[in-house]
């Protein structure tokens, strides 16, 4: 199985500044479930992707698709890549979204942008927070592996459409998920 990549994506902190990106220890924290979770090395990649570049004025989002095709283009063929960034995402014909993959192909990527409590007027949980993460990051690498939406609630790669259905669901593929995933899948432990 391919490993995974994260990439941190950012935004520039100002005039002669670096980059703004989520922060290494939830990368971290993300990666190890993810290797955890896919049984396939998952590291960070040192650089921080600007991604200023898929901003749409009218909405005041980024564009998702467009942080795709970047990676596509950037990205190491014989791995599996994810973007991560607290940007707030959408595709055109949706008001927002969690995250975003090709199907069957290498990229994704995902936003914390709405998965923070404090984005609804909420006290910070960064537990909460994390836990979100990494359902909506499984979820999209799930489309990588060519799973569609399942239509069993509890399973990672349920439709979600609103934090309170990632919150229902789990982490974890069901069994009829899960069989494309660990298929290639190789022990490094």
């Amino acid at each position: 199985m391919k490993p995974i990549h994260l990439i941190p994506l950012g935004l520039p902190s100002g005039p002669g500044g670096g980059l703004v990106a989520p922060a290494l220890d939830d990368l971290e924290q993300l990666a190890a479930a993810l290797a955890r979770t896919f049984r396939t090395p998952c590291r960070i990649q040192p650089q921080t992707l600007d991604v200023s570049f898929s901003f749409n004025e009218r909405r005041g989002q980024y564009y998702s698709t467009a942080i795709i095709q970047r990676l596509e283009r950037t990205a190491d063929r014989d791995a599996r890549v994810l973007g991560v960034t607290a940007c707030d995402l959408f595709v055109p014909v949706l008001t927002f979204v969690f995250g975003e993959a090709q199907l069957d192909g290498n990229c994704a990527v995902v936003s914390t942008a709405r998965l923070g409590e404090e984005f609804y007027g909420l006290p910070m949980r960064a537990d909460l927070t994390r836990e979100r993460l990494l359902k909506e990051a499984s979820h999209e690498l799930g489309h990588t592996f060519g799973l569609r939406h399942c239509s069993d609630w509890r399973c990672v790669m349920t439709s979600s459409h609103a934090v309170e259905r990632l919150d229902v669901k789990e982490s974890t593929f069901c069994g009829v998920c899960q069989k494309p995933v660990w298929q290639n899948s190789r022990s490094f432990f």
